[in-house]
Formats: structure tokens, sequence, C-alpha cells
């Protein structure tokens, strides 16, 4: 079946060990540069977009971060291969990164519009199962990526019983001729905080 008919496919190694280890060797210090500016108060009004967050609201055993530049790099890189993969145009929308830790959950959910087309790329630490409605069971190893209709196919986990496991997701929008929705998640261009988003409410 194709991707038309099933709304999601797995790519293995589309990343490389080497560019693995070392994203998720810089996630780790960013995270643990972050509790260190957090807890010692050098941030007095609170965390920081930039340095992420313990918490994000929808997963709160994780250090998540919005659109690290690192991971931007990946979105960007990643465009041609989603677009040869599902045979379309793409627009290169956002990164969102969590290094998730012991009892972490992700419960059942679909994306926001600028999710329409979505990825989960292991990037690194213990094998974590990703599920896809109604109850397809996938396993990604470092390198792997599974891409799906985000704001279609309701996706979760199940509580994290490892210790660490880290997974970049990489969103896009279909290219159409009109009616396209804003660039880069509303932003200027990639990299940027969620605070440059010209639409506040997307």
């Amino acid at each position: 079946m194709s991707f038309k008919d099933k709304k999601y496919t797995v790519i293995r190694n589309i990343i490389s060990k080497e560019i693995c280890e070392f994203v998720s060797d810089y996630l780790r210090l960013k995270r643990n540069v972050a509790r260190t500016l957090y807890s010692r108060k050098w941030f007095p009004n609170g965390p920081v977009e930039e340095w992420g967050v313990f918490g994000d609201g929808q997963v709160e055993k994780a250090w998540s971060i919005y659109s690290d530049v690192t991971t931007e790099i990946l979105l960007d890189r990643c465009t041609s291969v989603m677009e040869n993969e599902l045979k379309l145009k793409l627009i290169p929308n956002y990164s969102y990164t969590r290094v998730y830790t012991k009892g972490a959950e992700l419960t059942p959910h679909t994306d926001r519009k600028a999710c329409e087309f979505s990825t989960t790329v292991n990037l690194g630490g213990e094998l974590w199962p990703i599920y896809l409605f109604p109850d397809i069971k996938i396993e990604l190893n470092p390198g792997d990526m599974l891409i799906y209709k985000g704001t279609e196919v309701a996706h979760w986990r199940k509580p994290f019983e490892g210790r660490e496991c880290i997974q970049t997701f990489l969103h896009y929008n279909e290219y159409r001729k009109e009616g396209n929705p804003p660039y880069y998640d509303s932003r200027p261009h990639l990299g940027l905080p969620s605070y440059t988003k010209a639409d506040k409410d997307n």
C-alpha cells in the first residue's frame, strides 16, 4: 500500500550514525546547560524558549525545544527526502525536539495545521515505539524516520520504561499554487523562536 492509502511510511537509516550521535550529544549538553541556567536563576523570569523547557504541557517528563537551529538544519535537509517519498512539493515549517526520560507518556492526539506531513526521527537513546491509529506499532532505530499525516492520523506513545530517548519532529505542509499556509510556521525564516511568528495563533 502507498503512503496515500496508509497515511504513513518508514524510511530506514535516513540520518547517519555519526550525525545522530553528534546531534544527540549536542542536545544532551544543551539540556544540561538549560538545567544549570534555570536552577541558578540566571533567567529570573523563568525558562527562555531558546533553551527549552522541562515539561511542555503535553509531555511532562521530557526536555523540549522548539526550532533549535541544529534540528532546523535537519528539517531543511530532509525536505528533498520527504518530497521524493511523498511525490509532493513541500514547505518546511518547524522542528520540535524532546529528550524523554523514564515515565514520559504521549497521549493520543492529532497535530495542528502546520504539521500536515510530519516525521519523528530517532536520534538516540533507548528504543521507544510510537503507535498510530488504530493500533499500529512502529519501532525506530537511531537514524530511522517515520512519516505520517499528522493532522489526520492519531499517534501516541505508551509510558516510557527506559532511561532516555531522543526524538526530533520535522513538520511540513504541501506547497499549493493557491491558498498556501504561511511558510516556516509563520516565522521570517527557519531557526527563529515562536515569538517571531506573524500569526501568533498558529
